[in-house]
């Protein structure tokens, strides 16, 4: 079995990150989930939440990402999460999140219908689970 396996997140504008990993750490539909070398074969949804690159055996944090959601597929080689959204969280901007946050509890505030406030809902829930992750 391989030290490391391919890891790839990919959002539609372009590709986030590629570099062999030895542990990465998935928010799946159902929980977290760990990939290490030689995992078996699956297909998930990813929930919003952070992806972590970790250097392994000494679990030393490499690189973490928010995702706003998608797909994992992981094979044996490799790992390719699919996102509609991904940043790395250092580089989320406090002061512009808080701005998006603002302006989608304004459009749920002012949301005509159920789909308006469905999708005004998930713009705020968005904006608050990315503020979390770049610590409060």
């Amino acid at each position: 079995m391989a030290d490391t396996f391919q890891f790839e997140l990919v959002a539609p504008e372009r590709l986030i990150y590629s570099d062999q990993a030895e542990l990465v750490v998935v928010p799946g539909a159902e929980g977290e989930f760990g990939v290490l070398p030689g995992h078996a074969p699956l297909i998930s949804a990813v929930r919003t939440g952070i992806v972590e690159v970790f250097e392994y055996p000494a679990v030393k944090s490499k690189a973490k990402f928010f995702v706003a959601g998608g797909f994992a597929e992981v094979t044996a080689e490799r790992c390719t999460v699919l996102s509609a959204e991904a940043v790395p969280v250092n580089e989320i901007d406090r002061d512009e999140v808080k701005q998006r946050l603002e302006q989608a509890e304004l459009d749920l505030r002012d949301a005509q219908g159920d789909a308006e406030k469905s999708k005004a809902e998930a713009a705020v829930a968005l904006a608050r689970a990315m503020l979390d992750a770049a610590g409060g």
